[in-house]
């Protein structure tokens, strides 16, 4: 296979300390100082050592590649409400907790403690953000059909799991004699905003999105084309990483209110897909969509920080 100038960085051991060292900078200009975002840098950097190790230990680029990581960090900071929403960090740190722990239990029905851990992440992503828990029924089915591990055991464990956050918020509440306020979060769950209202968000949001949108697709149409040639593990891996991708992107027409919520886990899906292009390609179209792809996400960076927001 030809060193192209994408096949250098996408391979290099450098290519996940600069992208270090560019969110840095970027953090900084977005104001991580001014605005008191510790919280949130926190758990960006967390999720990014979370994002190394969920591809180290489950070989999901099958050369040696940061591009997994380094694809997640650089769409993470082009959006600046996804820096500075906090609610918006947890989700995320949450949801790459949860297929950290999931993909331990791969074709194992008796691996109740990491579904347990699984299902656990999904509901502490659920007291920040309520409607969390519209996926759990599709990661219950995909539990079964992707993780091939669904049993009554690890059932029960993910309705433990899901359960434990709330029994000790339900003590909290117990001991202030105050179960108003837990009322009130599930209440939300029947909440539903205008259908499709994509006109509520503004013209440096939809541009971002779009552009994720575009590279999940192109992820997927790459990763379809050549699965073949992974593992069977990884192809179910990725298959899931392609459904929360679609399911989450119709989540985001359907409901955009809720984008900076749901922004996070569609990076977190469309990491891997968009890594997987980039680390496993190598002619000369690509080198270009390579070189696209950068300069648009940088693009598109200088624009949400520097350019006022627009409003369609």
């Amino acid at each position: 296979m030809q060193k192209r100038l994408q096949n250098r960085i996408a391979e290099s051991r450098w290519a996940l300390t600069v992208c270090l060292i560019y969110a840095a900078g970027i953090m900084l200009l977005e104001g991580v100082i001014e605005k008191g975002l510790w919280l949130q840098t926190a758990c960006l950097a967390i999720s990014t050592l979370m994002m190394v190790e969920l591809n180290n230990s489950n070989s999901l680029i099958r050369i040696y590649s940061r591009m997994v990581s380094c694809s997640f960090l650089l769409l993470n900071v082009m959006l600046p409400q996804q820096a500075e929403s906090a609610e918006g960090a947890i989700v995320q740190l949450c949801i790459i907790g949860f297929y950290l722990s999931l993909f331990h239990a791969y074709q194992d029905k008796r691996a109740p403690g990491w579904v347990f851990y699984a299902f656990m992440s999904v509901s502490l992503a659920s007291i920040v953000w309520v409607q969390m828990l519209y996926y759990v029924p599709l990661l219950w089915i995909l539990l079964a059909t992707n993780i091939l591990a669904f049993s009554g055991r690890t059932f029960w464990a993910s309705v433990l799991g899901l359960a434990l956050p709330y029994w000790c918020l339900l003590a909290f509440h117990l001991l202030n004699g105050d179960l108003q306020p837990l009322a009130d979060h599930f209440s939300k769950l029947a909440v539903f905003g205008p259908i499709a209202r994509i006109d509520s968000l503004n013209g440096n949001e939809c541009l971002a999105m779009a552009f994720v949108a575009v590279l999940s697709l192109t992820g997927i149409i790459h990763f379809v084309r050549n699965s073949y040639k992974d593992k069977i593990r990884t192809r179910m891996l990725y298959e899931m990483f392609i459904t929360m991708v679609v399911v989450t992107m119709v989540f985001i027409v359907l409901q955009p209110q809720h984008s900076e919520k749901i922004m996070g886990i569609l990076i977190v899906s469309a990491a891997p897909l968009t890594g997987h292009f980039l680390a496993l390609t190598s002619t000369k179209v690509t080198n270009i969509a390579f070189i696209v792809i950068l300069a648009t996400t940088l693009i598109i960076t200088a624009i949400n920080i520097w350019v006022p927001l627009s409003t369609f």
